[in-house]
């Protein structure tokens, strides 16, 4: 580009970014990013950034890829869109199929939509209309975690349950309703795995009994709960909360938007890791590889033959978006899957993800570091500067010196607050590793010996 990177700083302050505070509107200096190769962006500068998180756990296949952007460029000369309510392409109809293929169990049917927060929102809506058909209209209350996150649309940002993302906005109150985290940091001293695992599983089947299994239609579960720290259950937690909904009539939602598409060395986590067979699974970002946006929700033929037993002649879902099953973002998704299969990406995921989580775990030697965690490529490095404290403001001065000393040595982390977390691109290599886990070591040691 032609301006300079100040020039660009100016113009990128018009832009109000997501989680923007707006207090500080027209003052940010924000890393402006010009270009990316592999595992790899270069700043307006040109310095060189290994991209720690993948852009936002989205960037599966990595940077750059110059056979994405040709199918791109192809399908846009052919046909760049049509209208998805009366119409069908070619490429919408050919990734259904071969997202019903990976899929597990019945889930044969898709509904697209244009991002993960809307994958989930119109699941949720879906979740209504099949209760609403069945003659249930009162079954409507949606059960999620705390420090869970499904989305920034209105229902969606309702049923994420991250505590400091609630200020100043509003929500749905009358149906939400948030369990505890299934996080092993919060098991208590002297407290077998087994009973904590007891006391995860009785949190959910008592807020079903406690509103009422008549109320309650869903569950809605992450795999992992990604940004609310990669917080990783005990094992058997899925399994065990899929069997309580079936015994009190609840559907299971898998938010797969993050662990799908090669995160945990396989398409979709759900069955392959997790030994469940959803109701629905949402899926997003590594679904394209980020390269262009889309979403969706998978749902199994059970409900679908249901509703259709139950709906009469006509059963309108009556909701959709303008650029559902978009043609250039559906040959994004073809084009993803055929790299990921062809560059056995998953198998890949598999053998260097339990690298990455033993060379995270070599950072617990660091005095402020107090918990490390991951899994396949998923990491998180969470620091405290006074143990046991829950002091708001230190923790974000933490985690933003964190992220500007690790970046003055070419490597971007996401702070989210004072958790360092990590999904890079699925292509990276042990090497690589070695040097974004190096980075993050001297990046941690700098902020502490600052702070101190």
């Amino acid at each position: 580009m032609s301006q300079t990177t100040a020039e660009l700083r100016r113009d990128d302050n018009r832009f109000i970014h997501p989680w923007e505070d707006l207090a500080r509107l027209d003052q940010n200096q924000r890393t402006v990013l010009d270009r990316g190769e592999g595992v790899y962006v270069y700043d307006s500068d040109g310095k060189r950034l290994l991209d720690g998180p993948g852009g936002m756990w989205c960037v599966n296949i990595g940077h750059g890829r110059e056979e994405m952007a040709q199918a791109i460029y192809d399908q846009i000369m052919q046909l760049h869109y049509a209208s998805p309510w009366s119409l069908a392409t070619g490429p919408a109809a050919i990734l259904s199929a071969a997202l019903a293929a990976e899929a597990p169990g019945d889930l044969n049917h898709v509904f697209f939509t244009t991002g993960g927060s809307t994958a989930v929102d119109s699941a949720l809506r879906f979740v209504q209309f099949y209760n609403n058909v069945r003659g249930k209209p009162q079954k409507k209350h949606i059960i999620s975690h705390q420090k869970g996150y499904h989305g920034s649309t209105y229902l969606a940002a309702s049923v994420s349950g991250k505590e400091r993302d609630k200020n100043h906005l509003d929500f749905e109150e009358r149906l939400i309703h948030h369990i505890p985290a299934p996080h092993p940091l919060y098991r208590t001293a002297g407290q077998s795995e087994a009973d904590f695992l007891d006391q995860c599983v009785a949190n959910l089947e008592n807020q079903i009994l406690q509103t009422g299994p008549d109320k309650c239609a869903v569950f809605v579960a992450e795999p992992i709960l990604a940004s609310g720290g990669v917080i990783i259950p005990p094992q058997g937690y899925h399994r065990r909360c899929l069997d309580i909904c079936r015994k009190y009539e609840l559907l299971y939602l898998s938010d797969e938007v993050v662990t799908a598409f090669g995160r945990l060395g396989h398409c979709f986590a759900s069955e392959a890791v997790f030994g469940i067979q959803p109701d629905i699974i949402t899926i997003a970002k590594g679904l394209t590889s980020a390269y262009v946006p889309m979403g969706a929700f998978l749902v199994s033929d059970r409900l679908l033959t249901e509703i259709n037993q139950k709906g009469g002649d006509s059963t309108i879902f009556s909701n959709g978006f303008t650029y559902s099953g978009h043609p250039v973002a559906a040959v994004a998704g073809l084009k993803n899957l055929e790299i990921m299969k062809r560059e056995q990406l998953f198998e890949h995921v598999q053998d260097v993800g339990p690298y990455l989580q033993q060379q995270l775990q070599g950072l617990r030697d660091i005095p402020i570091v107090r918990d490390v965690r991951g899994i396949g490529l998923m990491g998180c490095v969470e620091c405290e500067l006074k143990q046991g404290g829950n002091d708001l403001a230190m923790d974000y001065e933490i985690g933003n010196l964190i992220d500007k000393h690790c970046q003055s040595l070419g490597l971007i982390v996401r702070p989210i607050i004072n958790m360092c977390v990590m999904s890079p691109p699925l292509t990276i290599t042990r090497e690589q590793i070695d040097e974004m886990v190096g980075i993050l070591r001297q990046g941690v040691e700098m902020a502490m010996a600052e702070i101190a």
